[in-house]
């Protein structure tokens, strides 16, 4: 019996090893499917994660990029507005020095104002006296590129500047008088005051942003600046740039660590591109708490499948639930970084729903769209449409709903500005651009998703150009109107003065018998002063036909045809359509000088035998059309190698009647074809008579 016992006690540690052993096995088995879950969720999760801070930085190099081309297509507005200045057009520069130096004073970030002549020497540089011999400018690189161009140019950084001391950044525009480059105004940008332009565009904090320009060299940093400022770029970096216009690359920075850059090439700069470097440690750091999550989580594994053999089904659920959770997360996550990028570059998101007829907007977007209710803090607004529309102003409210019907019916991207009449006292300029996704490529789409944001600034000076543009203009007609009245009242009377002193010195001398040789003399004395009368009664009247002040449109281009056609032996037709009722005076003024441009285009270039003038009056609009049967001309293709000591065609002449046209909102299309004629079709809207 007890024999019987000890077997049986003794073969119990065998048994339990086996159970111990079944139990393991069981465990690592349940252990093993769960280590495959955990490392996939882990590794999906980190790569979910990087993909987002990867995406998050393109967001936000587009958004400081945009930022700083922005603030550097300022400062070039401004400079081309100054560029217009009336103290030029002299040139006074004792104005325009003041002019110069108040602008400097409202733009810190100006260290001089130059003005240069077309060969490169400085005739103004705020840095010393008007009275300073100032030499030639510092960076000859940008200023033979405006010279060449007669456009605005962005500059790198230049050398050492021998007024300023140091090495400036070059914004230049080009000065032009009657179709002449008179001189190249600039201005110069200490390094400093790029960066400065970097840190406020909202870089995000820890990254080292970097501007470079077209040559390679940095011209601003977030960073030690003073270390890199003025020196070429990396190997790599500049490598990235003659690869593709924006993108990703991997580089090192004086920092010590290595980063992940994302980098972007600013418009409108001449080739200057932003870079802002990650550290790849912070990049990869979801990736190494991945594994460290994984190795925590095989060790927790292994305990609860020794633990929990019996629940793998419902741990798995419980997992299962738990991704979902985590992507979820993960999603709102990424959509909070999309909206705090665009509240960032203060711009609204918006969604239009043409079903529902409703209107969801941020908070950024409601603000802007002038909605009355108040917007809490990340949230958004549903409005229907109608109502999102009264906020809109009367004038554009047909365009911005033809645009959205547009843009769904033809899947076209959607880009269209207007006023907004609520929530300011004066109508604001607002841009809506956006996208209309369709389901199926042929169904319409029935979802508009959008960007709103603020042009009110740029409207405003576009406003300003033309308000300095239209009083120039003005200034320019009143200063045509005062000298064809001296000439007509004053020097006119001299002329006939002396025709008639002549007259009288011929009737004396004849009583007294003077010789055949005095008369013939007193005879073209008399010739000449009738010719002189007439060269300054034709002058005048080129300068200001007192027929378009006095009589009208019609009876000045009549007079201007007939005595052109009979002065340059070319046949001139005239034909008025339409109503018959006087148009204002600048439409009158434009349209006439715009005839006469043309007529002077057809002299110098056409090689016509007929010209036709037609003008149609409409109730909304008056078209103007002038055609001639002369060589023609391809206004697109350059001139050829043999022609390049010959005038210049009829770009001249284009571009001033295109500004004329401007100031009216009018328009101009022009038809060439070589050999066959050139016609030109002017279009100016005016007021419907009362």
């Amino acid at each position: 019996m007890t024999s019987r016992l000890d077997d049986g006690d003794a073969g119990r540690p065998e048994i339990h090893r086996g159970n111990g052993r079944t139990v393991v096995a069981l465990a690592v088995a349940a252990a093993i499917p769960v280590l495959l879950l955990s490392g996939w969720v882990a590794t999906l999760m980190a790569q979910q994660q990087r993909g987002l801070t990867r995406s998050a930085a393109v967001a936000s190099a587009a958004r400081v990029a945009e930022r700083v081309a922005s603030d550097i297509a300022t400062q070039v507005a401004v400079l081309q507005a100054e560029a217009a200045s009336a103290s030029l057009d002299r040139p006074d520069l004792a104005a325009f020095y003041a002019e110069a130096e108040r602008l400097r004073q409202e733009h810190p970030l100006w260290e001089t104002v130059e003005l240069a002549g077309p060969d490169g020497a400085q005739v103004v540089n705020l840095l010393r006296s008007l009275d300073d011999e100032l030499g030639p400018t510092a960076d000859r690189v940008s200023f033979d590129a405006v010279v060449r161009t007669r456009r605005p140019v962005v500059g790198g950084i230049g050398p050492v500047g021998r007024i300023s001391g140091k090495r400036l950044v070059a914004l230049r525009v080009p000065v032009v008088r009657n179709g002449a480059l008179r001189h190249v105004l600039s201005v110069g940008l200490a390094t400093n005051a790029v960066s400065s332009i970097l840190r406020d565009a909202g870089a995000p904090e820890g990254w080292v942003g970097t501007i470079v320009d077209a040559q390679g060299n940095t011209i601003a940093r977030t960073r030690a600046e003073a270390e890199e400022l003025g020196h070429p770029a990396n190997a790599a970096l500049q490598a990235a740039i003659r690869r593709a216009p924006q993108g990703f690359y991997t580089g090192s920075t004086l920092e010590g660590p290595d980063v992940e850059v994302v980098y972007r090439t600013l418009t409108e700069t001449g080739g200057w591109s932003v870079h802002f470097g990650l550290p790849v440690a912070t990049l990869n750091a979801p990736v190494s708490r991945s594994y460290l999550v994984l190795a925590g989580g095989s060790v927790l594994s292994i305990g609860l499948g020794l633990a929990l053999v019996g629940l793998v089904g419902r741990d798995m659920a419980q997992r299962r639930a738990g991704e979902q959770a985590r992507f979820a997360l993960a999603l709102r996550s990424s959509e909070e970084q999309g909206a705090v990028a665009a509240e960032a570059a203060e711009l609204g998101t918006l969604r239009w729903d043409t079903v529902e007829e409703t209107v969801t907007a941020s908070r950024r977007a409601a603000e802007l769209l002038g909605w009355e209710a108040e917007v809490p803090e990340g949230r958004e607004m549903t409005a229907d449409a109608d109502i999102a529309l009264l906020a809109v102003d009367a004038l554009d409210r047909e365009r911005l709903v033809a645009e959205l019907r547009r843009s769904l019916a033809e899947g076209v991207p959607l880009d269209v500005e207007f006023r907004v009449s609520q929530g300011s006292p004066e109508p604001r300029w607002v841009r809506l651009s956006g996208r209309a996704p369709r389901l199926r490529k042929d169904e319409p789409a029935n979802l508009v998703y959008g960007v709103v944001s603020d042009v009110g600034p740029r409207k405003r000076a576009e406003a300003e150009r033309l308000d300095l543009l239209r009083r120039l203009g003005e200034a320019q007609e009143n200063e045509q109107r005062r000298i064809a009245r001296e000439l007509h009242d004053q020097v006119g009377q001299t002329v006939t003065g002396l025709s008639l002193g002549l007259k009288g010195l011929e009737r004396l001398l004849a009583a007294d018998g003077i010789s055949t040789e005095a008369g013939r003399q007193i005879e073209w004395l008399q010739r000449l002063a009738g010719e002189v009368g007439r060269d300054i009664h034709r002058a005048a009247i080129d300068l200001r036909p007192t027929a378009l002040d006095d009589l009208g449109l019609r009876e000045a281009l009549a007079t201007l045809l007939g005595e052109w056609g009979q002065r340059h032996g070319i046949r001139a037709d005239l034909e008025f359509i339409g109503e018959a009722s006087r148009l204002p005076a600048a439409v009158e003024s434009a349209i006439y000088r715009i005839v006469q441009e043309a007529l002077t285009n057809v002299l110098k270039h056409a090689r016509a035998a007929t010209v036709s003038v037609c003008l149609d009056h409409r109730p909304d609009e008056v078209q103007v059309i002038i055609e001639d049967d002369g060589v023609g001309c391809e206004p697109a293709s350059g001139p050829s190698p043999s022609d390049r000591r010959r005038p210049a065609g009829p770009r001249l002449g284009l571009s001033g009647i295109r500004e004329r046209l401007t100031l009216l909102g009018g328009t101009l299309t022009l038809e060439t074809s070589s050999g066959v004629g050139t016609t030109l079709f002017v279009r100016i809207p005016v007021a419907p008579a009362a």
